[in-house]
């Protein structure tokens, strides 16, 4: 018999599921192009300068990157009105959320979290050797922080607190959050993780950094993936306190945050207001959508942020499968419900005309 060299829990870990290739679903109905709306891109491609400051990072590739990331950090700290030492940066939000279970847990300690929410947390927690606790989101599709609150142990060290969720687009009132928050113990953590927090436009729904940041155990948790227009170059970032940030930055990946990525962080973070007016088209477009399918599919709940959840259970896999005959590749999440990212008005139209004959 074969030894086996991996670890056998990992066979019960469900994997991390990418959108589907748009050109691979054209090739295969011919068609001369699909429309991804899997992934909760937003469509309008780079923000002015960005290529051009990837172009010229890329002539350095043959040397190695700013490891301390010095200069995008203190961009990111003068931006958010924050001390540089409290910025961590990382591939992606996701892996600065792999940095913290690392930094937070031991095999056998727990890690807090509303389900459904993102699909990454389950697959962190086990790899951190942590054990998942997960709270059912409440009938609306939010995180129901009472249960939450009432499912922290003695080992709970790491929550995570999605807002707004990822897959189903609700967020969490201010009056709620601060609610939730005065009950954690102090040597838990809290990370609230901001992916989508530009689509935000609930007055109700607090900037987790401004109400929040002044706690010592609450982690704020962003991406320049979504708004900012950089999913190909994996730039997340988190404001801490100092100790924490620290840690995190400890256990990073050296140079994983590439030179490349840096530079067109940089420029990203000079187009602050092209990014308001692209977002400004999102949300009105996910407005309109919202309106649309709610035709179709009722309860779909209030999203703020650039996709919509459509709560469909056990008919979700069917759906997913029906739009993509139709050459739209939509997220479904079978048992559960299909998250749909708001692309460009006619993207989102050819979605609409799909589900009419889906549904």
């Amino acid at each position: 018999m074969t030894p086996r060299l991996t670890r056998a829990d990992l066979d019960a870990l469900p994997s991390y599921v990418p959108g589907r290739s748009p050109a691979d679903l054209a090739r295969e109905l011919g068609l001369p192009q699909a429309i991804k709306l899997a992934s909760n891109e937003v469509p309008y491609g780079p923000l002015p300068g960005v290529v051009e400051a990837v172009a010229e990072a890329a002539a350095n590739a043959h040397r190695y990157p700013d490891m301390g990331v010095v200069e995008l950090r203190e961009a990111f700290a003068e931006r958010l009105g924050v001390d540089a030492e409290r910025v961590a940066t990382g591939c992606g939000s996701v892996a600065l959320a792999e940095h913290l279970a690392r930094v937070t847990c031991l095999p056998g300690d727990e890690i807090l979290y509303s389900w459904r929410s993102f699909e990454a947390y389950p697959i962190i927690a086990a790899t951190a050797g942590a054990t998942s606790v997960r709270v059912p989101n409440t009938g609306g599709h939010g995180h129901d922080l009472r249960a939450m609150s009432a499912a922290i142990t003695d080992r709970t060290r790491l929550i995570f607190v999605c807002s707004p969720n990822n897959p189903t687009g609700t967020a969490i009132p201010h009056a709620e959050l601060t609610r939730f928050l005065d009950t954690v113990p102090d040597d838990v953590l809290v990370v609230l993780d901001e992916a989508y927090r530009e689509f935000v436009t609930d007055p109700d729904v607090p900037d987790g950094l401004v109400a929040h940041g002044h706690r010592p155990n609450v982690v704020v948790l962003r991406t320049l993936s979504k708004a900012w227009g950089l999913a190909g170059l994996r730039i997340g970032y988190l404001v801490a306190q100092p100790t924490v940030a620290a840690a995190v930055r400890k256990v990073v990946t050296p140079f994983s945050t590439s030179a490349v990525a840096q530079a067109a962080a940089l420029a990203a973070l000079r187009q602050a207001d092209e990014v308001a007016r692209r977002c400004a088209l999102v949300i009105a477009e996910r407005d309109r959508v919202t309106t649309a399918i709610r035709e179709l599919v009722p309860d779909v709940p209030t999203s703020q942020a650039n996709f919509v959840w459509l709560p469909l259970g056990a008919g979700s896999a069917e759906f997913g499968a029906a739009c993509e005959k139709q050459g739209v590749i939509v997220r479904p999440f079978q048992g559960d419900g299909v998250r749909v990212t708001i692309g460009t008005p006619e993207e989102n139209d050819a979605f609409l005309a799909a589900a009419a004959t889906a549904l």
